[in-house]
C-alpha cells in the first residue's frame, strides 16, 4: 500500500492519465453496453413445435413426437434430456443440451434432423419451428390495435402485414406474431341440398378448385422488337370470381360454383380473443417508430400501448446511475476530510523536492514513513 502511495507522490501524471483512461472507458462501456429486463443468460435449450391442423392428442404424441424424440437421440450430440407434450394441433418438443454445449451446432444438428424426419411422418406435415431459448426473452411493450369501425379480419391483417414489418427493422427488436383478432380465409360455404340435388360431392369442389386455382409460370414472348411478359389465367383475380367456376358438366348442363356454393372473405373459427377497454383488439410487441407507423395507419385504427416494461428497465438503470454518483462524491469527500487538500481528492498531486511539502507531510502522519 504504501510502495502504491510513494509511485503515485513520484508519478503524478502517470496516475492522472490512467485516472482519465478509466474514465473515457467507463463512460464508452456504460454506453456501449446493451440495456435489457433479464441478462443474457445463456440456456442449453432448444424447442421444436410440430403443427398439424386437426390431429388430436394422441396420434401427434405416436406419429410426430414420439418417432421425432427417438430420431433425436441417433444424430444430435450433447442431449441431456428430453421432455415433450402433445396438445390439439400441435407437439412440441424441448431438448435440453449438457452444459458445456455449442448451442449453435446444437441448432444446426436439430434443424437438419427436423427436414430428414419430415417424409416419414404423416402427409402434409410442414417443417417445425426451432426456437433457441433465452431467459431475457420476454416481453418488453405491448401495442394494441383497436377500431370502432374496422372488422378484426382487418385488424390482424394490418398487424401482421404492414405494422409487423415496419417495426421488425429495429436492430435487435423480436416481433412475435398478433394475438387476437381473425385470420383472414377465402371460405366456400357448401349448399348440402344443392349438392345432392346435382348428384356432386365434396371432393367434385375441391377437385375443380385445385384444377382451376394454378399459379404457373409461362415466361416471356419476343413479337417485333419488344419482349412481353405472357400471363396464364390460371386463378382467379378476386373472390367473387371463384363462384364462377365451372364444377362439373351434369346432364349435358355445367354447373357453376355459385350453383352449389357460396365463396366469401371469411375467417376460421376464432380460438382467442383480446379486449381493451371492452372493445376487440389485436396484441404485439416493441416501441420504436411508433411515430412513423401510425402515420401509415388508415383512419380509424388506433395504435397504443398498454404494457410497458421498458420504464422500470430505465428506471432501474437510472438508479444504478445515481447510486454511482452518489458513492463516487461520498468517496471524494471522505478524502478531501482526511487528507485536508482538493489537490490530493483529484489526484493532482506533486512530489516537492528536498523538502517534504504539506501534502507529503499529511501522508507521513497518515502513513508513518517519511519521504527524502
Amino acid at each position: 500500500m504504501i510502495g502504491i502511495v510513494k509511485l503515485a507522490l513520484r508519478r503524478p501524471y502517470t496516475f492522472i492519465v490512467m485516472a482519465l483512461l478509466i474514465m473515457i472507458f467507463g463512460v464508452a462501456s456504460a454506453l456501449r453496453t446493451p440495456t435489457d429486463i433479464f441478462p443474457n443468460i445463456d440456456i442449453p435449450v432448444v424447442s421444436v413445435v410440430f403443427s398439424y391442423t386437426g390431429l388430436p392428442p394422441d396420434d401427434m404424441a405416436g406419429r410426430v413426437v414420439t418417432f421425432y424424440e427417438r430420431s433425436l437421440t441417433t444424430s444430435v450430440n450433447d442431449i441431456e434430456h428430453i421432455e415433450s407434450q402433445s396438445i390439439p394441433n400441435y407437439g412440441i418438443i424441448k431438448i435440453f443440451f449438457q452444459p458445456t454445449v455449442n448451442i449453435n451446432a446444437a441448432l444446426a444438428q436439430v434443424a437438419a434432423m427436423s427436414q430428414t424426419v419430415l417424409k416419414q411422418m404423416p402427409a402434409g406435415i410442414t417443417p417445425p419451428l426451432i426456437l433457441s431459448f433465452n431467459a431475457s426473452s420476454v416481453p418488453i411493450l405491448q401495442l394494441a390495435l383497436s377500431s370502432d369501425n374496422l372488422s378484426e379480419t382487418t385488424l390482424f391483417d394490418q398487424a401482421t402485414s404492414f405494422i409487423r414489418p415496419q417495426l421488425a427493422a429495429v436492430a435487435g427488436a423480436a416481433i412475435p406474431l398478433p394475438y387476437g383478432g381473425k385470420v383472414r380465409q377465402v371460405q366456400a360455404d357448401l349448399n348440402q341440398q344443392a349438392l345432392h340435388n346435382y348428384g356432386i360431392s365434396a371432393n367434385d369442389i375441391v377437385n375443380a378448385i385445385s384444377i382451376q386455382n394454378l399459379i404457373t409460370p409461362v415466361g416471356t414472348q419476343k413479337i417485333g422488337t419488344f419482349e412481353y411478359t405472357v400471363n396464364l389465367n390460371g386463378s382467379p383475380n378476386t373472390i367473387t370470381a371463384f363462384n364462377d367456376l365451372p364444377i362439373k358438366t351434369v346432364n349435358g348442363t355445367v354447373i357453376y360454383m355459385h350453383d352449389v356454393a357460396y365463396v366469401h372473405d371469411g375467417s376460421p373459427p376464432q380460438i382467442n380473443v383480446v379486449h381493451v377497454d371492452g372493445k376487440s383488439a389485436v396484441i404485439s410487441g416493441i416501441k420504436q417508430l411508433l411515430p412513423s407507423v401510425k402515420s401509415t395507419l388508415p383512419a380509424g385504427l388506433n395504435l397504443t400501448a398498454v404494457g410497458d416494461q421498458s420504464v422500470f428497465v430505465t428506471s432501474a438503470v437510472s438508479g444504478v446511475i445515481r447510486e454511482g454518483a452518489i458513492a463516487a462524491a461520498l468517496t471524494g469527500l471522505m478524502i478531501l476530510l482526511f487528507l485536508g487538500s482538493w489537490r490530493s481528492t483529484l489526484m493532482k498531486q506533486c512530489r516537492q523536492r528536498g523538502v517534504p511539502g504539506r501534502r507529503n507531510a499529511l501522508v507521513e502522519a497518515a502513513t508513518g514513513h517519511q519521504f527524502n
